[in-house]
This record gives structure tokens, sequence and C-alpha cells, in this order.
């Protein structure tokens, strides 16, 4: 590529005087060059033809008169070639012109074409001064079109820039093609990443006449390229990850393979111990059926007796017999409800911090009174700590430790009270009992292990307290800990981990008044699908003092109670209702037509965490079915007093 000092003007096509073509000049100088090649052959021919007559004649005259004719043919021949010669350089000059227009052309094409090409392109000379930049490379640098041409590539730049480029202009020079790459700020302040290549213009004989530079912004295949590099170590990373899990796998696989032998002989005698299994809970099931059989027939023996009783003292003694007997059949039933749950995974733990002492101190007023009535001394030591567990589930597993405490001691005292660990508690139940082998420690644990009876007309239970102790410390993730001597007693411990956050503050509950006081004169609405259930809701309550509307369902109230804006104090609601209702929705819809709403227990069989969650963040109080009468006494005494008083008739 030959380049210029100057930027090239755009060529004009070549103007219609009827001068030759490049082709028929080319075509003339070469017929020129023939014809003086042929003059030279002959004027040489004529000089050596006259220098052999010369040599071979001896007439003077006739020498003399040849030389006269051959130095005239020489003059007309050389004057010919002097035609030619002048010829010859009117072509040339033709020829010189019309290649300079072409190469105008040329260049005019060459700046079309790399204005158009996004990259940056120029060409440097020797010196290093700019002969050529394109388009692109000017809106680069912001240089006006030409201002480069002429200027030195030191001189056009910072000398930072320069010392960057210095290197790799050396090399270009000395004739090695250059190719390389860094980043530039452009005048928005934009940085880009642009590959450099020199290409050195060498000549024919090897000297370089100049450089050829293109530059390309390769700012986008850049980040590409480390994005992909990236991409390609994170692979790299999942495949070692991926290989090492499959290694083990493949290593667990050789182990499983080794040990399916072993598994099949072990699935062998499992089958065997789960057919004797089933055989033990079915003689089992045949068993509990007579147990729970035994308190309903006391029960229908009881209820014909009063039925015929004439004493008012006889009445008295039989309704406390029935509900002693049902009592007992509610208890075989909630056992066995509470065994299936846990082995089919219903339960689930709410964990949450709470004070331990406000447990415990309700659980030693419950059985010290259970005690007493055994006989038995009931020491409590109380505690202040606060721990992390489900204070529902927890309550149930120290019950069940407690109750078997005082079954098998028939005489001395139990003792509840804690230990401290490094970062736990140990909640210990002491009893001066039969205490237990150690061969047979293991074995309380399991389901249906009943020990003996201990006094008179007691009830030898489903065997199943330790066992549901044992399935809920697992769901709670707490251990268990039991120690026992045989004729002198026992202890079994839960440990439960220490909280490091308070528990959420509880409202104060106004308890000076009697809870028969707070209940008497209130205004009940009771909404529940089972008409029995209303009808024992509403005796049980009027019982209290209480003024009762119940209702099977929510239009049966809003009949009974001007559409839900009559007086009341308290509304007590089933979750399960009829046509696919439920409680929640039904109390949002009686609060929503109310302009105080009611405060509202909700009474359930439901279980989960979810609905404990939901009416936990309504602000219901929850209440669990078969529904004890005292625990509901209690729940509506403090919700009447932590809610807003009311006017009552």
């Amino acid at each position: 590529m030959a380049c210029t000092s100057t930027r090239p003007s755009p060529a004009s096509p070549l103007p219609a005087t009827g001068l030759p073509s490049i082709a028929d000049l080319q075509l003339e100088i070469t017929r020129l060059q023939h014809e003086n090649h042929k003059l030279q052959r002959i004027n040489g021919a004529l000089i050596e033809r006259v220098e052999s007559g010369v040599t071979r004649g001896n007439d003077p005259y006739a020498a003399f008169q040849h030389s006269v004719v051959l130095a005239e043919q020489v003059r007309e021949r050389t004057d010919a070639l002097n035609q030619a010669m002048a010829e010859l350089k009117a072509v040339n000059r033709l020829l010189s012109e019309a290649r300079q227009r072409a190469e105008t052309a040329h260049q005019h094409q060459i700046r079309l074409i790399t204005d158009n090409v996004p990259a940056l392109i120029a060409y440097l000379n020797a010196d290093l001064v700019y002969e050529f930049t394109n388009k692109v490379y000017e809106e680069w640098y912001c240089w006006p079109p030409g201002v480069m041409l002429g200027q030195r590539l030191r001189e056009a730049h910072s000398e930072q820039h320069y010392q960057r480029l210095e290197a790799y202009v050396a090399r270009a020079l000395a004739g090695e093609s250059v190719t390389f790459e860094f980043a530039e700020t452009n005048s928005s302040g934009q940085e880009r990443y642009m590959l450099r290549s020199y290409v050195p213009n060498r000549l024919a004989n090897g000297e370089v006449a100049g450089i050829f530079v293109l530059i390309r912004d390769i700012t986008e295949r850049r980040n590409t390229a480390q994005a992909l590099h990236q991409a390609y170590q994170h692979l790299e990373q999942r495949v070692r990850e991926r290989t090492a899990e499959l290694t083990s796998l493949n290593e667990q696989l050789l182990r499983e393979i080794e040990e399916r032998s072993r598994a099949e002989a072990r699935l062998r005698e499992a089958k065997r111990e789960a057919e004797q299994a089933n055989l033990s809970k079915t003689k089992f099931l045949a068993a509990v059926s007579h147990d729970l059989l035994q308190p309903l027939n006391a029960a229908r023996l009881f209820t014909s007796a009063l039925l015929e009783s004439r004493e008012p003292q006889d009445s008295t003694q039989l309704v406390r017999n029935v509900s002693n007997s049902l009592e007992d059949v509610e208890n075989l039933l909630g056992t066995l409800v509470d065994i299936s749950k846990l082995d089919a995974g219903v339960i689930k733990a709410d964990v949450a911090p709470f004070a331990l002492g406000e447990l415990m101190d309700n659980l030693a007023a419950e059985y010290a009174q259970v005690a007493r009535s055994e006989g038995l001394e009931l020491h409590f030591v109380s505690c202040s700590a606060v721990v992390r567990s489900d204070i529902q589930l927890l309550a149930r597993i120290l019950r069940n430790l407690l109750s078997n405490a005082i079954r098998y001691t028939p005489h001395g005292r139990v003792v509840l009270g804690c230990r401290r660990l490094r970062g736990g508690l140990r909640i210990e139940v002491w009893d001066s009992g039969i205490g237990i082998a150690e061969e047979h420690l293991e074995e309380m644990f399991q389901e249906f292990r009943r020990g003996d009876v201990q006094r008179p007309q007691q009830d030898r239970g489903l065997g199943l307290g330790l066992a549901i102790v044992e399935k809920i410390a697992g769901i709670l993730g707490h251990r268990i800990r039991v120690r026992s001597w045989l004729g002198k007693g026992s202890v079994f411990a839960v440990e439960v981990p220490l909280s490091t956050t308070a528990p959420k503050a509880q409202p104060s509950l106004a308890i000076s008044e009697p809870m028969l006081e707070r209940l008497r004169g209130a205004r009940v609405w009771v909404l529940d699908n089972d008409a029995a259930i209303c009808a024992g809701m509403r005796t049980l309550l009027e019982g209290w003092g209480c003024r009762v509307v119940t209702a099977l369902s929510e239009e049966d109230l809003a009949r009974q109670v001007d559409n839900y804006h009559a007086e009341a104090d308290l509304l007590i609601a089933d979750y399960h209702l009829d046509n696919d209702c439920n409680g929640v929705d039904a109390v949002a819809r009686i609060n929503a037509r109310r302009t105080q709403p009611l405060p509202a227990l909700m009474i359930t069989a439901n279980y989960s965490n979810e609905l404990k969650q939901q009416i936990r963040e309504l602000g219901h109080t929850l209440m669990h079915k078969p529904v004890r009468p005292m625990k509901l006494k209690t729940a509506m005494s403090h919700l009447l007093a932590s809610s807003q008083p009311s006017l009552r008739a």
C-alpha cells in the first residue's frame, strides 16, 4: 500500500479527451521498444559491415563511397530512433498520468472501504508519521478529519500513551508483526479493551518503509471470555465435586453390595419379628378392647343406678363414678390417639423459649393433689431457667413421668426438680417406688410394657406412657435418661437446652376475682354443628352462671343474635363446621359485622402446628378436644379478664 503525506482526495473519473487507455499505451510502448531494438540491431550490423568492408577492400574511393552511404543510412536510422524515443517519452508521460489517476482512484476506494470497517486503521511511515487514518480512528481519538496526517506518533498522543506503545513500535520497525492488548479510556470516560496489531510494510529489498496499524475493540469479547473462564472454573469445581460424590457413592454402593447378603438375613429376621409383633399387638388390642369396655360398662351401670336412685346423696356419688369412668375412657382413647399420631409423624414440635418455672409450678400444683390422694408426698424445687422446647410436648413428657412415678410408688415420696448442665438443663423425677431391674430398663420404653399394680382398684394402664415419652423426646431432640435401683426407686430425666433469648412477654391476666364470679353473667355464643355438643355446652356453662346462645350454623346464630349485633362477651366456635366451613373464617365473618370484635375460643381435634400458628397470629385461644371442664373454665376466665369490659344486662 503506497501512502502519501497528505490526506488523499476522492478520485474523479477520467476526462473524455480521446487519450488512449492504459492498455493501449502499454501495447504502444511494447511496439516502440520492439522497433528500437530492431534499429539498434540494424545500426550494429551496418557498423560491423563498414568495418569489415574497410578491411577487405583496397579501393579508397570505393571505401569512401561506401562510408558515405553507410553514414547516411546511420543518420536516417538515428533520426528514426530519436523519433521513436520521443514518442516513447510521450507515452511514458501519458502512462505516468494514468497511473497517478489510477492511484488516486485506488486510494479513494481504500478510504470508502476502511471508513466502513468497525476497526481503527492507520499507516505510519518509517519516521512514525501518520500518512493515513480511517474515520473510526479519528472518531475514537476525537480528531477532526485529516488533522493527524503529517503528525508524528509521539506528538499526536500523550507521553504516557506513547511510552506504552514504544516497545511494540520498535519491534514492528525491526520487521516483526506484533499483536497486543491493553485498556484504554476514550473521551467519554469509558474504559475499553483494545487489541492492536502492527504489521511492517516491507519493500522488495527487505527494508521496512512503514507500519500498518489495526486496532479492534475487544471489550465484549474479553468480558465474554472472562465469563466463560469463570464458568469453566466453576464447571471444573462442579466436576471435581461430582466426581468426589460419584466416587463416594461408588464406594457406598460397594459397601452396600457387600452388606446385601447380611441385610437380606436381617430382613428375614425383621420379618419374623414383625410377624411376632403383629401377633402381639393383635393380642394386646383384644386386651385393650376389654380395658376400654370396662369403664364404659361401669359408666352404663352407674347411669342405670342413677336413673333408679331416689336419694340425693347416692346420686352425687354415682355422678362422680360416671365421670371417673368416662375420664378413664377418655385417657385410654387419648393415649391411643397420641401414639398413633406420633407413629404417623403428624405431631410437629413448635419450639420457642419459655420460662421453665411456670410449667413446673403448674405441674407441681396439679400432681401434688394426685400424690396426696394416693398417700404420697410430692416435693418440688422450682427453677428460674429459660429453655427452648415445645412447652406442650415437654409438659406431656413430664406428666407421663410423674404419673408413672406415682403409679409405681406404693409409699414414700416423689421429687420434681432440675440440675444445670453445660449449655442445658436436666429435669428429673425421682421416686421411692419398686424400681426396675437393670436388664429390664430398655424394655420399659417399648410399647405395651406394663408393670405390676401396687394398689387395690388401680388400673394397669396401656403400657404406652414411656413409649410416648421416648417418641416425643425424639421429635424435640431431647435426651431421656433413667437410673433405677430394684426395691428402692428410680429417677427419670429429660435434658433440654437453655435459651439465649428471653421468652415473649405474656399478657398479664387479672386473677384477683374468683373464676366463677368472672363467668357469672357472661354472655357467651357457642357455634358447633353437633347438637349434643351444643346441649352439653349450654348445660355446663349455664351451671357456671353464663347466659348462653348455642347455634348449629352461622345462619342459625345470626337469627338468634340480631345478625351478630346483640351484646356478647365471648364466642366459642368449633373449628370443623358443615359445608366445608371452619371456625376461623366464621369468627372473622361474625366480627366483621360487629363494632366491637368478640374474643374467640377455638376448639378442635386438629393438632397441626400450622393451625396453631394461624390461631395464635389471629389472637384467638386454642383448645384441643377432648375439652376438660376445668381447662375450659380457666381459658374463659382469662379471655373475659383480658378483653375490654362490656355492659352486661
